[in-house]
């Protein structure tokens, strides 16, 4: 294709296994280290550094300096959204690099993708609001209706801090793992937040994986019956 998007060149980002590993480590939504990455993609750090400006350049990824350490992570929301696509569509089509086993169901139950609450338990979210009428789908995309609003309020979300950002208010992303939408944007993250402030969840150390309490999963399958 002479004209329009380079779809090639970002394909070419992403295909090479040392960068795909590295992408996949920044989806927990943490900055990491070029030497963490380098330990994630299983390459030297002189290796991985070429592949970390690349990906930089190609606009994949951002880095922030703090003292004598570099931390990286993902450019923005798209990208995160780009690679669970990429996922989903990788495990419909059969192409797994490991067999199944507990780390990939509690991944499946929950889990975060960049900011917001992947899995089954997203899913079980996103549905229940559509249900709720909490959600609604229109022509200009996804949007929060009035009792949607109070709702979230109810949760804890200060709905009138996030309305300062430029970034939507809710978006469908495609679970790589259900291949069904869970809730993403400003509304999604501010939500895993919530949950994780009011001792619902709790992040496993160097991992996406998202572990509910007893009682944080009955309050949520009370606020989101499935």
């Amino acid at each position: 294709m002479k004209e329009g998007p380079d779809i090639a060149r970002i394909a070419m980002l992403i295909g090479d296994p040392a960068r795909a590993n590295i992408l996949t480590a920044l989806m927990s939504g943490k900055a990491l280290t070029a030497t963490e990455l380098a330990a994630e993609a299983g390459v030297s750090p002189q290796t991985a550094s070429s592949h970390l400006r690349k990906l930089e350049d190609g606009g994949l990824l951002r880095q922030r300096k703090q003292g004598r350490h570099r931390y990286f992570a993902l450019r923005d929301e798209a990208v995160a959204q780009t690679l669970e696509a990429l996922m989903g569509l990788a495990a419909h089509r059969g192409h797994l690099r490991h067999r199944t086993g507990p780390r990939d169901t509690a991944l499946r139950d929950a889990r975060v993708c960049y900011n917001h609450l992947a899995g089954d338990r997203g899913v079980q979210m996103f549905n229940a609001m559509r249900a709720q009428g909490h959600l609604c789908l229109e022509a200009g995309g996804l949007t929060l209706s009035r009792a949607g609003a109070g709702f979230v309020r109810d949760l804890g979300v200060d709905l009138e801090a996030l309305d300062r950002s430029r970034a939507p208010m809710c978006r469908e992303c495609l679970d790589w793992s259900a291949r069904m939408s869970h809730l993403s944007g400003k509304l999604g993250r501010a939500l895993l937040a919530q949950f994780c402030d009011a001792g619902w969840t709790r992040r496993q150390e160097g991992s996406r994986i998202v572990t509910f309490t007893p009682k944080g999963r009955a309050a949520f399958d009370r606020a989101f019956p499935a």
